[in-house]
């Protein structure tokens, strides 16, 4: 399955993907303070691990800094 994660197609190896998978993936030490967007519309936390991909989906990963 190609995705098209941060504007980057990535391949991945899995016929389907939920958001949880993708993230332990991705970047599996540091999913607190993260959030994600597909086809401009934000997934809750509470349903990453039920919402699952298509190849069509524009996915935003959104990562919180501190600074000022």
């Amino acid at each position: 399955m190609d995705l098209k994660i941060n504007n980057k197609i990535k391949h991945f190896a899995l016929d389907s993907l939920t958001v949880q998978a993708l993230l332990d993936l991705e970047i599996p030490e540091k999913q607190n303070g993260i959030a994600v967007a597909i086809n401009a519309t934000v997934i809750p936390r509470t349903n990453w691990e039920n919402h699952f991909l298509n190849p069509t989906d524009d996915i935003l990963i959104i990562s919180a800094t501190q600074g000022g």
